[in-house]
């Protein structure tokens, strides 16, 4: 086959500059494979058909950045490290979030690598499965994502519901459930830029929060507060730096490690994913994805290392308020160690901003699930109906079904129907370890497929030096977390059949989709394309005539680190 350039219209580079490569095929000849190009029913699995209106690019640099920052940014990470610091203590707490922000940024630094070099509309994981590993993988990726996701959007608008009720709120909790509903599935239905601006002003907020908060601790920290009573690192020992977990002595203090280390991973939970599914959106994703890729870093360090450890000064591990005697952002380690330093009316303060951060999560969650069911589409892994877009690029068909989730929420204004409501939340208690481990493999073959067609490192929008190795060492170690993560139930205190379904059920249920359309629809697929042939050029024409140039710089050459930190 004859090979040819892939040039950007800018002198045989693209807007970067980057050097052109050769790629083995064109746009006609890959779908020449699958059928006649004049055969719309051959189009019908194809990633760009002409008979639907698309997604659009309204996504802006700013709001790019900031979703990054912030976008997931949730209940996991103000209330549920309560249980993670009751579990293992302010020592495990901050080496175990340390640990998983370097898996994080292994796994960020892997998608960007993929997600940058061709960013088509539908952007996400489970379509680059598809494109780069196998029809099955990108099919088991799309379904994880839209039933885990879109499970998540009532878990957040749940929790949203409960922290109002810290305001013993006289309005019944199926009220606001069906607010948050309304908001959440009103601001989807709105044409991309409005959702990057409202999740711009969230974020922005959390952001903001968060800063305050690591400054407050500082201040409790050197004995500012109402009673100047200084805590230094008080709680590191009494009750302890470290606690026992199952068993006494060095055995207990491993298991309380292993299950701090399980913990830890849930509120950074699908957040790298967010970056790579905004690309689908984002105007010059080539240029900016990459910005937001690098720029990560300082989100795992300020926004997750650091307030686990200003949780750890402000919060004794063994309050009871965060374990079982807290209810909703009353379990939350910052409005517990607020309450505590006897400083008045800033815990509300917080638990206002928890609650926009719990909006804000689900707001970001339904967007993730209806893109995931968008891009199975595309990719002929659900059914063409969800291929539909209105004029302004939002996939209706995809955010309907997506949001039929949210009915479940209801499900928790009762008693007993809250338990068959926890039922569906344990469906995802391993998603998100299936997912990075997923992301993993397909880095690797990218890569592979990079490799064997001759498309050098300097082509890559974005190449990271902890990749390929970074993949491998986050691949075992996300694998051995999904082993390890009902570790608990084998102890005979806490065996029961519903408590090892509840921490494993995630797995089958993965598996059984993967083999399922292995064995049913892509029997002679072979189990990961050949390298030489994986597509690596089907709508690189489209993704290079949308990317914008950059702006010409103005002003002096000297630009400061909040600048680039910004841009």
């Amino acid at each position: 086959m004859e090979k040819i350039e892939i040039d950007s219209g800018n002198g045989g580079s693209d807007k970067k500059g980057l050097p052109p490569y050769e790629g083995e095929g064109t746009d006609a000849t890959l779908r020449q494979r699958k059928g006649s190009v004049a055969d719309p029913e051959a189009l019908a699995g194809e990633i760009f058909d002409p008979r639907f209106e698309q997604t659009k690019r309204g996504l802006k640099s700013r709001h790019a950045q900031m979703i990054a920052l912030g976008g997931t940014i949730g209940t996991g990470m103000f209330v549920g490290t309560g249980q993670t610091l009751a579990r293992g203590g302010p020592a495990f707490i901050f080496g175990c979030f340390i640990v998983v922000s370097f898996l994080i940024y292994c796994i960020v630094t892997a998608i960007a690598e993929v997600a940058a070099f061709l960013p088509t509309p539908g952007s996400s994981m489970n379509l680059f499965g598809y494109r780069y590993v196998s029809r099955s993988l990108g099919f088991a990726m799309g379904w994880l994502y839209f039933y885990s996701l879109g499970i998540l959007v009532p878990y957040e608008i749940t929790a949203a519901a409960l922290v109002i009720q810290y305001w013993n709120s006289p309005v019944h909790i199926a009220v606001w459930i069906t607010i948050f509903i309304v908001i959440i599935i009103g601001l989807n239905a709105l044409p991309v830029q409005y959702y990057g601006e409202t999740e711009f002003w969230f974020a922005g907020i959390k952001v903001i929060m968060i800063f305050g908060l690591l400054i407050m601790s500082v201040v409790l920290f050197f004995g500012g507060g109402p009673s100047h009573d200084r805590l230094g690192f008080r709680y590191w020992q009494k009750p302890g730096a470290a606690k026992e977990y199952l068993e006494t002595g060095d055995t207990g203090r491993f298991l309380a490690l292993l299950s701090t280390l399980v913990l830890s991973a849930f509120p950074f939970a699908f957040a790298p994913e967010m970056m790579v599914v905004t690309a689908g959106e984002m105007k010059s994703p080539r240029r900016n994805l990459p910005i937001a890729a690098r720029r990560y870093i300082f989100r795992l360090v300020f926004f997750y290392i650091l307030s686990v450890l200003a949780m750890s000064v402000i919060c004794p591990s063994n309050d009871p308020a965060i374990t079982s005697d807290g209810a909703g952002a009353g379990a939350s380690p910052f409005v517990v160690g607020i309450r505590n330093a006897g400083i008045k009316s800033l815990d509300s303060v917080i638990n206002a901003g928890i609650l926009i951060s719990a909006w804000s999560s689900g707001n970001g969650f339904l967007y993730l699930s209806s893109r995931s069911l968008y891009s199975l589409a595309l990719s002929g892994n659900a059914p063409k109906i969800f291929k539909t877009c209105t004029k302004k690029g939002v996939p209706y068909m995809a955010l309907i079904a997506s949001s039929c989730f949210c009915a479940l929420s209801y499900l928790n204004v009762g008693d007993n129907s809250a338990v068959v409501f926890n039922w569906f939340v344990n469906l995802t208690n391993t998603s998100a370890f299936i997912s990075w481990m997923c992301c993993c493999i397909v880095l690797l073959r990218f890569r592979k497929a990079c490799a064997v067609q001759g498309v050098p490192d300097s082509a890559l929008p974005f190449h990271s030096k902890l990749q390929p190795v970074g993949s491998w060492i986050a691949l075992g170690s996300f694998g051995f977390l999904t082993l390890i993560n009902g570790f608990h139930v084998f102890w005979p205190q806490n065996w029961s059949a519903s408590s090892f379904l509840t921490a494993y059920i995630g797995i089958p249920i993965f598996l059984a989709i993967y083999f399922g359309h292995r064995f049913i629809w892509a029997w002679n697929d072979t189990w990961a394309y050949n390298p030489a042939e994986t597509d690596l050029t089907t709508g690189m024409d489209q993704v290079l005539a949308e990317e914008k140039p950059p702006k010409p710089a103005r002003g002096p050459k000297y630009i400061s680190w909040v600048q680039k930190l910004w841009t």
